[in-house]
């Protein structure tokens, strides 16, 4: 059973940080991409990030850039998103998801159920 389970969402004030993880079943993330996407209530889906399957490759929309890093464990077979200095457009449910390469959502074989990250004042 290939599976992707997101976790560490969390609440945290305005400026804060949050560690994301992307762990990986029924298959070895090493040979993956990995993607990050968003959404919140009444807005579209967005990419984030994305890792390529080397680890040598990393994509950030310019709306994060700066702010958020993405990194590979392979011994753990887990991907992380790291988030920093988080901000009013950050909040949402973010999900993980598998492909050959960082060409896009459309390519994405396997998606994650999510994990909602908040922002408060």
């Amino acid at each position: 059973q290939v599976q992707l389970v997101e976790s560490g969402g969390a609440l945290v004030q305005s400026g804060g940080s949050l560690r994301l993880s992307c762990a990986a079943s029924g298959f070895t993330l090493n040979y993956n991409a990995i993607g990050w996407f968003r959404q919140a209530p009444g807005k579209e889906r967005e990419g984030v990030s994305c890792i390529s399957s080397s680890g040598g490759s990393a994509y950030y929309t310019d709306s994060v850039k700066g702010r958020f890093t993405v990194s590979r464990d392979n011994a753990k077979n887990t991907v992380y998103l790291e988030m920093n200095n988080l901000k009013a457009a950050d909040p949402a449910v973010y999900y993980c998801a598998s492909g050959a390469e960082c060409s896009g959502p459309s390519t994405m074989r396997y998606w994650g159920k999510g994990t909602l990250a908040i922002v408060s004042s």
